[in-house]
């Protein structure tokens, strides 16, 4: 006999339990994403009499787009990492897990779109702001799907109870940290905030063992 009383079990209830393939389609959304990132980076188109000198010029004019490209990159690997540690925590899934993943997903494929636009438009706050929100989106779906599972109890129990508060406290403290720094461009140009978010992502790819940053 099943929790139904004996009656057919619903659709539903077998829908989107498969981690294996929950994994799978999140890994090949990821290496999409960051393999259209470096689309950005157009080779520079040079006159038939132009020298070394020019083309440095031009490889310099670069710049700005190869900066948002690694921001980006490191954008992507952050939350890969944070997905994954996730995923790995989980005893089983069900429809509505998955389906925020799937919209934590749809968040990762709309970084190359906000790196092209900051890329091409640095100077614009409109461009940053649109840049910070895909962030949003992808730390919102990304806290909704931890807070869920811990509800629906679909991590394991030997490990949940320590892990979970730290990965929530990871998400909240980013954001915040995220937040802050695009808010700077209300007072100071907008390169200041591109270079607040790239430290905060490189204070997440490097770790560093240092008192204050390596407890965020």
């Amino acid at each position: 006999m099943n929790r139904n009383g004996g009656g057919r079990r619903r659709f539903n209830e077998f829908a989107g339990t498969n981690l294996d393939r929950l994994a799978g389609i999140s890994d090949g959304i990821f290496a999409v994403s960051m393999t259209l990132l470096v689309l950005g980076l157009s080779v520079p188109a040079l006159s038939s009499g132009a020298t070394e000198g020019d083309l440095w010029q031009a490889l310099q004019r670069l710049g700005p787009n190869v900066l948002v490209y690694t921001m980006s990159f490191m954008t992507l690997g952050i939350f890969w990492v944070g997905q994954g540690t996730q995923l790995n925590l989980l005893a089983r899934s069900n429809r509505h897990y998955s389906w925020l993943q799937l919209l934590f997903l749809l968040a990762v494929t709309l970084v190359p779109f906000s790196t092209a636009l900051l890329a091409r438009y640095p100077s614009f706050r409109l461009a940053l702001v649109e840049y910070w929100l895909n962030i949003v989106l992808l730390g919102l779906t990304l806290f909704a799907g931890l807070q869920y599972g811990i509800r629906a109890g679909l991590f394991d129990e030997s490990t949940a109870p320590e892990v979970a508060p730290l990965m929530r406290g990871r998400i909240l403290i980013a954001q915040s940290l995220y937040a802050i720094a695009t808010a700077t461009c209300i007072v100071f140009p907008t390169w200041v905030s591109i270079a607040l978010i790239f430290l905060v992502q490189l204070n997440y790819v490097i770790a560093p063992r240092i008192p204050i940053l390596h407890r965020f």
